[in-house]
């Protein structure tokens, strides 16, 4: 067995292993049903929304993107959410997964697709902002065509750390480090929300690929998703306890498995292309504080 099959073989069973781990922990909470879990935020012409509930595309025309967003607001948990993104020419357009609190000093966690000319892979970003700064942006370039099939987008959120994963396998950590003068999302609920719309002023090669509307209209796809959080009620004690029901904040959840850890490393090792820890430029040599602190 060649050296790449061997990582292929291993690579899935690491993904099925964290994959049963994740499903028997959870109770999900979430109906499945996008009429009954979400609301339309943009455009309502823009959105098509399958007789059954179950699926949800978002459409970019030239005359307007579209977005909905999640009836309740939630302090923690995991949330899993299945895309298809716009196939073929999709340079200058943003298909965006992600929670916020919607507020002036907000906590925000994101996934943003960044399209690309036909031919060039897709750029996943993401950023997390708390107590109102972001500026925390890494990019990979994805180990698959994600304009080919749905895949899971994932994110864990708990006392602990903020685990971003693309099919269970994490690609971003960021960790808990309030005790040291890092500011953490932990006491603002934030909403779950996803769009499409128009970024051809930045999002392909710094704005230097345009949209073509000529290959329009722009369809991204979304279904088969879980919710598995704690409800904001008010009470931010409630959601931050270590109960049974709050499994996202039990100790094993407190830092990566070895396997994640080995997926982590390969991710950051062969399909990272940004990371705002390395931009010393940027910062003029003074780069944030959390990128000395350990990620797990």
């Amino acid at each position: 067995m060649n050296v790449a099959l061997k990582l292929t073989v291993l690579i899935a069973l690491m993904i099925s292993s964290i994959s049963s781990i994740q499903i028997s922990s959870a109770s999900v909470v979430s109906t499945g049903d996008f009429n009954q879990d979400f609301f339309i935020t943009w455009a309502p012409t823009n959105i098509n929304t399958s007789a059954d509930g179950r699926t949800r595309s978002l459409e970019l025309n030239q005359e307007s993107g579209a977005a909905f967003a999640s009836n309740e607001m939630f302090l923690f948990g995991q949330i899993d959410m299945q895309i298809k993104l716009i196939p073929a020419y999709s340079a200058g357009t943003v298909v965006a997964f992600y929670l916020t609190s919607d507020q002036p000093n907000r906590d925000e966690v994101d996934f943003e697709f960044l399209g690309n000319v036909t031919g060039q892979p897709y750029i996943l970003q993401t950023n997390v902002f708390a107590d109102g700064f972001g500026n925390r942006e890494e990019r990979i370039y994805l180990w698959f065509d994600p304009t080919e099939d749905f895949h899971t987008y994932s994110i864990l959120w708990n006392i602990y750390q903020i685990v971003f994963m693309v099919d269970w396998v994490p690609i971003r950590l960021y960790r808990n480090h309030a005790d040291k003068g890092v500011a953490f999302p932990r006491w603002q609920p934030m909403s779950i929300k996803a769009s499409i719309w128009n970024g051809d002023d930045w999002a392909t090669r710094g704005g230097k690929d345009k949209i073509d509307w000529s290959k329009g209209p722009f369809v991204a796809s979304f279904g088969n998703y879980t919710i598995d959080a704690c409800i904001w009620r008010g009470n931010p004690r409630f959601c931050r306890a270590d109960t049974a029901a709050n499994w996202w904040n039990n100790d094993r959840f407190n830092t990566l498995t070895w396997r994640q850890r080995r997926l982590f490393k390969w991710v950051r090792n062969y399909h990272l292309i940004y990371d705002y820890c390395q931009d010393n430029k940027r910062f003029q040599d003074n780069l944030p504080k959390e990128c000395s602190l350990p990620k797990y």
